[in-house]
């Protein structure tokens, strides 16, 4: 009986454990399924929507120019003789646009914080 109990009790905290991290974190202000500021005005949503809008534009070619970039190492890595300068050139490219998407990244959440009011920002 008390092994049962025991056994009992561990399977339920595997359980437990198990729903606690296969609903991860959902939200934070920026992140997720949008902002998680609920207290919003229809201007400041309309402002966020609009800023959202433009850090796509302004995101998708960098993100293309990423992916091209990523197919081209990828392809000098099957290279039969792989050519190792043109690979830390390409690398080199890929890690400029991680950069300059961050860049972006941070724009986005600058502009954002403008938006709300101090109360909200926190």
């Amino acid at each position: 009986m008390k092994k049962a109990l025991i056994i009992l009790a561990l399977v339920l905290a595997v359980v437990v454990l198990a729903v606690a991290t296969w609903a991860g974190p959902w939200g934070g202000k920026f992140y997720g399924r949008g902002p998680a500021i609920t207290n919003l005005t229809p201007e400041q949503q309309q402002k966020i929507i609009a800023l959202q809008q433009a850090h796509l534009e302004r995101i998708t070619p960098i993100q293309e120019q990423l992916f091209k970039k990523k197919m081209e190492l990828r392809n000098l890595w099957a290279a039969q003789n792989p050519d190792q300068s043109k690979i830390n050139a390409v690398q080199k490219e890929i890690f400029d646009l991680i950069d300059k998407l961050r860049q972006e990244s941070v724009k986005l959440r600058s502009e954002i914080l403008k938006v709300l009011e101090s109360s909200q920002a926190k």
